[in-house]
């Protein structure tokens, strides 16, 4: 499940020991904006550089609760593009405001799943630091407004417009895929979903919910709720095919 996401996680902890391991790596790997055009492959590889542990702790945690619910939404694929794009516009904004910083993280990146996060659940409470909660979309708002004033402010040592281009590559790239999916012929109509099975629904009482992801976890008492108050046939083909998925070991 979510198999990009833990992908980008592993190969961002192994370059980590990789580049504490052999110190040499971290400045053939790092992005310098302003030479980016006799060193091109930093604007790959500083992605998956980081400073520090707290640097890649702070990342990957991010990833791993943002990134799978996205790539679930929108597929492996287009999940990848969401993700390099980010990056690269988190490349290019420092190229603009901070030429000759030198730039590593998967920061850019990440802000990017962060906002198609809150592109597609605006209204999700996010738990800060566990205690306090806030909805997707003014944590956003909140983390662009910080980064504007740490990006115009001197001596952060933190790659704040890099963090904006990853909001705006990933605000592009949605709002392309979104225009390119009106504008396909809708040449077959829709059907309506099919009710699962007796034996069907008998999986679906299985599935043990504390050997979820949490966003999934959340998402599977959401449909059995919805099943208790509207009845099963109140279910979309999405959530029948979550609840399929899901259940099939069983």
């Amino acid at each position: 499940m979510n198999s990009w996401t833990y992908r980008l996680i592993a190969a961002n902890v192994l370059l980590f020991v990789l580049s504490q391991a052999s110190p040499g790596l971290m400045p053939a790997m790092m992005l310098v904006p302003a030479y980016v055009l006799v060193r091109p492959w930093t604007v790959v590889t500083y992605m998956f550089m980081h400073a520090n542990f707290g640097h890649i702790l702070f990342n990957m945690l991010g990833l791993f609760f943002f990134g799978p619910r996205v790539e679930e939404e929108l597929g492996g694929a287009r999940y990848l593009w969401l993700y390099f794009i980010s990056g690269f516009m988190g490349a290019a904004l420092s190229f603009v405001f901070t030429p000759y910083a030198a730039i590593v993280g998967a920061s850019g990146a990440i802000f990017g799943v962060f906002l198609a996060f809150a592109y597609f659940w605006p209204h999700e409470r996010i738990y800060i630091w566990g205690i306090i909660p806030v909805e997707s979309r003014l944590m956003v708002i909140g983390m662009t407004a910080l980064s504007l004033f740490g990006g115009f402010s001197s001596g952060s040592g933190i790659a704040h417009f890099a963090h904006l281009g990853g909001f705006v590559g990933a605000y592009v790239y949605l709002k392309l895929i979104g225009r390119r999916s009106l504008e396909m012929p809708q040449v077959v109509k829709e059907a309506a979903p099919v009710l699962p099975s007796r034996s069907a629904q008998e999986r679906w009482e299985k599935i043990d919910r504390n050997k979820l992801h949490e966003v999934n976890r959340a998402e599977l008492d959401r449909i059995r709720s919805k099943i208790a108050t509207q009845g099963i046939e109140s279910l979309s083909a999405q959530e029948i095919a979550f609840m399929d998925r899901f259940s099939a070991d069983f």
